[in-house]
C-alpha cells in the first residue's frame, strides 16, 4: 500500500507531512514501514508523555475498551469520575469538564468565563478576555479569535469578538485594558509553545495576576501543552506561585488518545449548570481509563527527572556550534539556530532524531520517560546536525 499517495489523495491536504510513515514503537523509540529506528523527542507534539506503547497505558485502555468503550454522559461511568477526582486532589479544583482536545478545553474556559460574567452583572457588557500577543489557543474560529497571532486571523473571518491581545512583556497592557471595565478574564499560557516555546518571566505573570484581582478578574491558564508534568511540576502555574481560577488541559493528559480537561476552582465550580455545555465524547471511558494510569504516575520522581533531563539539554546546547539561544521549561524547550528551524528538523529526521518547529524555533518535547542514553544519543545527534 503506497501510504504517501493514498494520503495525498484522500486525507484533506492541511497538513505538510514528513517524508516517513511511522509504524511501530516502545517508549521513545519509534519505527518507519521500513524497520529504520528513529528517537523521538516529539512525543506526538508533547502527547505520548510515556511514550509509544507503554505497557501500563496499554494494558489499562484495553481493560477498560474490552468492558465498556462509550455510553455518553447522559449517564455515570467509573473512569470519567475517577479521573476527575484524581485531578482535583491533586490540584485543589473543585471540578473538572471533560472534552476533546485543548481547543476544547480552552472553549469551555472562555464560555465559564463569560458565564459568569453574565451570572454576576446581569448583561453581557464584561465579556472580554484579554489574551496575550504571540498566544495560541486553538483552531477553533473562537479560540482562533483568542490566539494573539495575527498570523492566524486571516481567510476565516469574521472571527468571535471579544478578545484583547496585551504585550507579553509589558504588564502595563494588561492594565489599560483592565481599566476599561469591560473584561472578565485574563487568560495566559506561561509557556507560549507554538509561539517559539518562550516562558513567560515571572516579575511579568506576578503582575498581571495581581492586576486581574485588582480589577476582579478571573485567570486562566492554559495548560494544554505545559501540562501533565510536561515542565517539571504537574502544572505549570505551580513554578509560578498562585492558583488560577481555571486552566485549561489535553495533549499528554490521555497518554496518546483524545482528551481534554476545563478545571473550575471555587470561584466558578457552580457556573455551568445543566444544559450549558457538553460533549458527545468528553468523559469518554476509553480515555479516561487511560489518564487515570498517566495522572497516577506523574510523582515527584518523575517530575524531578524531567527538570533533570531538561537541564541537561540546556546545557548541552546552549553554546554549541549553530546554537543561538535555548528557552524552555523542563521537558519543553525551544532552540534558535543560525539554520532555519524547518531545515534542522528535516535532518534530524534523515538521522534519525524525530523534532519538531515553532516559530524560528526547533521545539524538543520529548517522552517525560526517555531514558538519558537515548537522550544523549538524540542531543549528540541534534548538536551535529545544528552545526554542520
Amino acid at each position: 500500500m503506497d501510504i504517501k499517495a493514498l494520503d495525498k489523495e484522500y486525507v484533506a491536504n492541511t497538513y505538510g507531512r514528513a517524508d516517513v510513515v511511522f509504524t511501530e514503537g516502545r517508549g521513545a523509540e519509534v519505527f518507519d514501514h521500513r524497520g529504520r529506528r528513529y528517537l523521538d523527542l516529539g512525543a506526538g507534539i508533547a502527547v505520548n508523555v510515556f511514550g509509544v506503547a507503554d505497557p501500563v497505558w496499554a494494558a489499562a485502555v484495553t481493560e477498560q475498551v474490552s468492558k465498556l468503550q462509550h455510553m455518553s454522559n447522559l449517564y455515570y461511568t467509573e473512569p470519567c469520575v475517577k479521573l476527575a477526582r484524581l485531578l482535583c486532589e491533586k490540584t485543589g479544583f473543585k471540578k473538572v469538564f471533560f472534552g476533546n482536545s485543548g481547543a476544547e478545553a480552552n472553549e469551555c474556559a472562555i464560555k465559564t468565563a463569560r458565564k459568569w460574567a453574565f451570572d454576576k452583572y446581569g448583561d453581557f457588557g464584561h465579556s472580554t478576555i484579554i489574551t496575550l500577543k504571540n498566544s495560541f489557543h486553538g483552531r477553533t474560529v473562537t479560540t482562533l479569535s483568542a490566539t494573539g497571532q495575527d498570523a492566524f486571523h486571516t481567510k476565516f473571518g469574521p472571527f468571535t469578538p471579544g478578545f484583547v491581545h496585551a504585550s507579553a512583556q509589558d504588564a502595563g497592557e494588561v492594565r489599560a485594558f483592565a481599566e476599561k471595565g469591560d473584561c472578565c478574564a485574563v487568560m495566559l499560557e506561561l509557556v507560549q509553545g507554538e509561539g517559539g516555546v518562550v516562558p513567560l518571566t515571572r516579575d511579568y505573570v506576578d503582575e498581571v495576576v495581581s492586576i486581574a484581582r485588582e480589577y476582579g478578574l478571573l485567570l486562566i491558564v492554559d495548560e494544554v501543552q505545559t501540562g501533565n508534568g510536561r515542565t517539571g511540576t504537574l502544572y505549570a502555574y505551580e513554578q509560578y506561585g498562585f492558583m488560577p481560577d481555571i486552566v485549561s488541559t489535553a495533549k499528554g493528559l490521555g497518554g496518546g488518545l483524545p482528551l481534554g480537561a476545563c478545571l473550575l476552582g471555587e470561584r466558578v465550580e457552580h457556573t455551568l449548570g445543566a444544559g450549558d455545555h457538553g460533549s458527545t465524547f468528553g468523559g469518554n471511558p476509553v480515555s479516561c481509563a487511560g489518564a487515570v494510569s498517566v495522572i497516577q504516575r506523574i510523582d515527584q520522581k518523575l517530575l524531578e527527572d524531567v527538570r533533570r533531563k531538561g537541564e541537561y539539554i540546556k546545557k548541552a546546547l546552549e553554546g554549541a556550534k549553530g546554537v543561538k539561544a535555548v528557552t524552555g521549561l523542563g521537558l519543553m524547550v525551544g532552540i534558535l539556530c543560525d539554520k532555519p528551524a524547518g531545515e534542522v528538523a528535516k535532518a534530524a529526521l534523515a538521522r534519525g532524531v524525530v523534532v519538531l518547529t515553532a516559530h524560528e524555533k526547533v521545539r524538543l518535547v520529548p517522552p517525560l520517560t526517555i531514558t538519558d542514553e537515548q537522550l544523549r544519543e538524540a542531543v549528540e545527534i541534534l548538536k551535529e546536525v545544528i552545526g554542520a
